[in-house]
């Protein structure tokens, strides 16, 4: 994936492919983790409700800066610990579904020089606008997979 346009199709699709697979999820193992320390497809699927905005702010600095660092993201200890399992999975989904249509927009306005404006990142050996959000694809897909892993799961002890 080289262009901007498949790129921002994907992303604004993908929320069609997460949504309907994680209602999909039967409400008993919903919430269920596979084993300690892994996530529920119900935290997968809040975690990705909270991305977005992560990279909305990213692209601020990026576009606005002259020389932008860029850290890596961590999991918090308490989503470790589960607290994505309180979260409103509706609401989430709800505010998943409007930010990207949201950051869609917003993606489709840039130039063909922002796409590529450089950022350094503590993590990455090159990054750019457009490579941080054709992570953004694959981290969600990554996610999604998670997800349909669990909804198929037969093996549940």
């Amino acid at each position: 994936m080289s262009d901007t346009t498949t790129l921002i199709s994907a992303l604004a699709t993908a929320p069609g492919v997460v949504v309907p697979l994680i209602r999909e999820v039967p409400p008993e193992i919903l919430k269920r983790r596979p084993s300690v320390g892994k996530w529920s497809a119900y935290e997968h699927a809040i975690h990705l409700s909270q991305s977005d905005a992560a990279f909305r702010e990213r692209l601020d600095l990026i576009l606005s800066t002259h020389e932008p660092i860029i850290k890596t993201i961590e999991n918090s200890a308490d989503d470790e610990a589960g607290a994505m399992l309180e979260v409103d999975l509706d609401a989430s989904l709800d505010r998943y579904v409007r930010e990207r249509r949201s950051l869609v927009e917003r993606l489709k306005k840039l130039s063909p020089d922002e796409w590529q404006k450089t950022a350094v990142h503590e993590a990455f050996d090159h990054y750019s606008v457009f490579i941080m959000f054709r992570h953004v694809l694959n981290h969600e897909m990554l996610h999604a997979y998670r997800i349909e892993e669990l909804l198929l799961k037969n093996d549940w002890e």
